[in-house]
């Protein structure tokens, strides 16, 4: 019954918001092809990382989906999110909400909103990326979608640049093999290439553990695989629901003497590092945010991208 009122609600609006400048250019994306107004005054965004891009673009959505934890937002945003909408999360757009904002283009991803397209389509143009894993060519797309082509291939061109200096920066340790750890509740994760964080250390050239040297987005492991994490250096991160079980499996997981033993750990380079910037945004503010902490832990001086 929601689903059918929430689709009534739009049809009922419809009339009033679909925009009233002609369109300007037609935009091939994962659901087809949209035209899209010339410059969209009122944009709202469902996923974490098309926020980011916009925000990169000068772009302060009227609304989008929550962060993944924050209130509402990521710390890493700071407070370029001052005023904006929330419209429910990545997983549960709020349809009303969204509607009553009358934007004039959405922005989503066909993995988390294929099934609510038709209904995103009749309150305002909108435009899909395929899913989150590639933020370079997402950011293109959205750049594309908003009239700012050139901006949005300068912005990638400069996140290349920065992994280049960062690369040049760590000399030899540019080729150390780096292991990625993820606590969230009930269950330990290690990384792999298609991940967010696999895509930015793949960038920079560093190897990876042979179970993490692998295709796909993650492997769900026990702790008798701790072993198997062993590296040069170790990123561990922290998911955390609210009811503290990522937290507590962390706890146990860093006194478990599997853990202890590596000599990654002995060796003090194991690194917490935020979830947030490592895994859940998936953004281009991520990704450079990425890079500043490696420089960090790397102790190198090179001069990043403030952004």
């Amino acid at each position: 019954m929601r689903f059918l009122s929430s689709l009534c609600f739009c049809a009922a609006l419809l009339p009033t918001l679909l925009p009233g400048a002609l369109s300007a250019a037609e935009i091939t994306h994962a659901m087809g092809t949209t035209e899209v107004p010339d410059t969209p005054k009122k944009i709202v965004v469902l996923t974490n990382e098309g926020t980011e891009a916009m925000l990169m673009l000068g772009k302060t959505p009227v609304g989008a989906a929550s962060s993944w934890y924050g209130d509402p937002w990521y710390p890493h945003l700071g407070d370029r999110m001052a005023g904006v909408e929330v419209v429910g999360t990545e997983l549960a757009v709020n349809l009303e909400r969204l509607a009553m904002l009358e934007p004039d283009l959405i922005l989503g991803s066909k993995k988390r909103h294929e099934e609510i397209y038709p209904q995103l389509s009749a309150i305002a143009p909108t435009v899909f990326v395929v899913n989150a894993t590639d933020f370079k060519d997402n950011m293109k797309l959205y750049a594309s979608s908003v009239g700012m082509e050139a901006e949005g291939e300068a912005l990638v061109s400069a996140y290349e640049a920065d992994v280049a200096r960062l690369r040049s920066a760590l000399g030899e340790n540019a080729g150390d093999t780096v292991s990625v750890v993820r606590f969230v509740p009930g269950q330990l994760y290690v990384y792999r290439h298609d991940s967010f964080s696999g895509v930015v250390l793949n960038d920079i050239g560093f190897k990876r553990p042979e179970v993490q040297a692998q295709d796909g987005l993650a492997l769900a492991v026990g702790k008798e695989s701790i072993p198997n994490m062993e590296a040069d250096r170790m990123f561990y991160l922290t998911y955390d629901t609210g009811n503290g079980e990522g937290t507590a499996l962390e706890g146990e997981t860093l006194k478990d003497p599997l853990w202890a033993n590596l000599e990654v750990v002995k060796a003090g380079n194991a690194h917490k590092v935020d979830d947030g910037v490592w895994a859940t945004s998936q953004g281009i503010l991520a990704a450079r945010a990425m890079l500043r902490d490696i420089a960090q832990i790397y102790g190198t001086d090179v001069d990043l991208s403030s952004n």
